[in-house]
């Protein structure tokens, strides 16, 4: 069973737009959410990320301004909106949660299977 299934990935020109969201499964407890990507030959960054116990969101500093992140409880779904896309935001991306259920001692971290996004010029 997939814990998270992400969709919205594609393909977009400089400028353009696209969301990303983040079906997450439910579990009692959650204390993290977040976005991440990969391009090949790099290591994996974050993007977007909520602590729960500090409600407030890091953004990276290549993304502040153009990225939004936010979350539809009911639905247990995460959004990333990305605007002005550039070239450099080309990669896969990925959405995490640090989820944890009554019976265990502590979270686990789960990643989606991830969505390809890609900018040209």
């Amino acid at each position: 069973t997939q814990e998270l299934v992400e969709s919205g990935g594609g393909s977009v020109q400089v400028g353009g737009s696209l969301r990303l969201s983040c079906l997450v499964s439910k579990w009692t407890y959650s204390s993290y959410w977040g976005w991440w990507r990969q391009v090949p030959g790099k290591e994996r960054e974050e993007v977007a990320g909520l602590v729960t116990r500090e409600q407030r969101t890091y953004y990276a500093n290549s993304v502040k301004g153009r990225f939004t992140f936010s979350r539809d409880s009911p639905k247990n779904t995460l959004y990333l909106q990305m605007n002005d896309l550039k070239p450099d935001d080309t990669a896969m991306y990925y959405c995490a949660a640090d989820l944890r259920r009554p019976s265990e001692s502590s979270a686990r971290r789960f990643w989606g299977q991830g969505t390809q996004v890609t900018v040209s010029s």
